[in-house]
């Protein structure tokens, strides 16, 4: 079964997410009060509500890297990760992890980079050139 998730989480300020999440990453805006906003999340849909945005540590080891923890992720095919790592260089987005491939050969190659949302939520993206592959052991 597939289906779209939601997800839940704060942000400091609305206007400031609006314009990241809707111009930046390309999200289109949903309803909204003067208290929370919803997006389409690539075909999922988050809810960003005025509040304190969770601790995030990085204590999560994969490959070489520690990442963010906890964070917010995504998979796409290779072709739109590209299309979206290219807009956040030219939107010179700092990048806790930049755009690149890890587990290159191996059963679950893919290409990642993690980005904080203005508020300093994480988002990790992938790519994979085979999305049957993305469970691959």
């Amino acid at each position: 079964m597939q289906t779209c998730f939601h997800l839940a989480y704060h942000v400091r300020d609305l206007d400031e997410s609006r314009a990241f999440y809707g111009k930046i990453l390309g999200c289109q805006e949903g309803r909204s009060t003067d208290t929370w906003v919803d997006f389409d999340f690539f075909g999922h849909q988050i809810s960003l509500h005025l509040g304190e945005p969770f601790p995030v540590t990085n204590t999560g080891k994969v490959g070489e890297h520690w990442v963010p923890m906890p964070h917010l992720g995504l998979v796409m095919e290779m072709q739109d990760w590209r299309e979206l790592a290219d807009r956040l260089v030219a939107e010179e987005i700092d990048f806790v992890i930049p755009p690149g491939l890890r587990f290159a050969g191996e059963p679950g190659e893919q290409a990642t980079m993690f980005f904080r949302d203005p508020c300093g939520n994480p988002i990790e993206v992938k790519g994979f050139a085979n999305l049957g592959k993305v469970y691959a052991k």
